[in-house]
């Protein structure tokens, strides 16, 4: 057993944390797991059954991968920590620092070559968006992962397309099946200004001819996401900083504790083997 009084301190904290992020990658591994094995039962009981939003099956299925994905990184991680702090292991505590430290590192790089390279990511950021309107985005009648994804954003932040209505233009497949269905839609139901106190995944615009004549009165088609994205996070700057910090802060804490408890392990053994 550690015998430092700092060195046990970070011993148990690393099991506390450690232990909550290992329920939780379990709990996301099981949900994903479930959903691959029986969507069905997964609808009816968590009710989303209802929701046209939520019971696509090739949206469930592609989300059911991430979850098993993600779930399973968590646990690993968390796996390591805790056991390797409530076993004394020193192999353990230092591959979970290890995994800490490269989650980090590509952070930090992740963020610096944003700032460096500020307007190549925004004109990569926009043609990537766009290019997912142009090649994925349908209409009601084909309600794949994109699509839902970019209704989601344009009805909950009150825009349009990437840079406005006119990214939709060049959308093979909303353009295909408006044709197919005889009706000359210029943006969908999610750039128009719906009706209140709808769930969310149900899109009725509040004027019927919206999705055809789009105005700035019944719709948002001069409104970029993206422009709009940007706005939000310059308004929440402190916000995003702060969470940023805090995330940051927590993952040099179990590396300093990682390896605290790592080297207080090792100066007992040494001692016990000296005496």
């Amino acid at each position: 057993m550690v015998a430092d009084c700092g060195a046990t301190c970070a011993k148990y904290l690393l099991c506390l944390f450690n232990f909550i992020f290992f329920v939780v990658g379990a709990s996301v591994c099981c949900v994903g797991v479930w959903l691959i094995a029986d969507q069905n039962h997964f609808l009816e009981t968590t009710k989303l059954s209802a929701s046209l939003e939520f019971s696509e099956p090739g949206v469930i299925q592609q989300c059911a991968y991430v979850l098993v994905a993600l779930g399973t990184f968590i646990f690993i991680v968390s796996f390591l920590g805790y056991c390797g702090a409530i076993k004394e292991s020193r192999v353990m505590l230092t591959a979970y620092a290890l995994f800490l430290i490269i989650i980090f590192v590509l952070q930090v790089a992740a963020i610096s070559l944003a700032a460096h390279y500020k307007t190549q990511a925004d004109t990569h950021t926009r043609t990537v968006l766009k290019n997912s309107i142009r090649d994925y985005y349908g209409n009601s009648n084909n309600r794949n992962a994109v699509t839902i994804g970019w209704d989601l954003v344009m009805s909950q932040m009150d825009c349009c397309g990437v840079n406005n209505s006119s990214d939709f233009q060049s959308a093979r497949l909303f353009n295909q099946q408006n044709r197919e269905e005889g009706i000359n839609r210029v943006v969908p139901a999610a750039c128009c200004r719906l009706e209140p106190g709808l769930p969310v995944g149900i899109y009725r615009p509040s004027d019927e001819h919206c999705e055809i004549f789009p105005t700035s009165i019944n719709s948002f088609k001069d409104k970029g996401c993206l422009n709009k994205f940007t706005y939000v996070v310059r308004n929440n700057l402190n916000l995003v900083i702060g969470t940023i910090v805090g995330v940051a802060a927590l993952q040099l804490l179990g590396i300093i504790f990682a390896f605290c408890v790592c080297k207080a392990v090792g100066a007992e053994r040494d001692f016990h083997y000296k005496y």
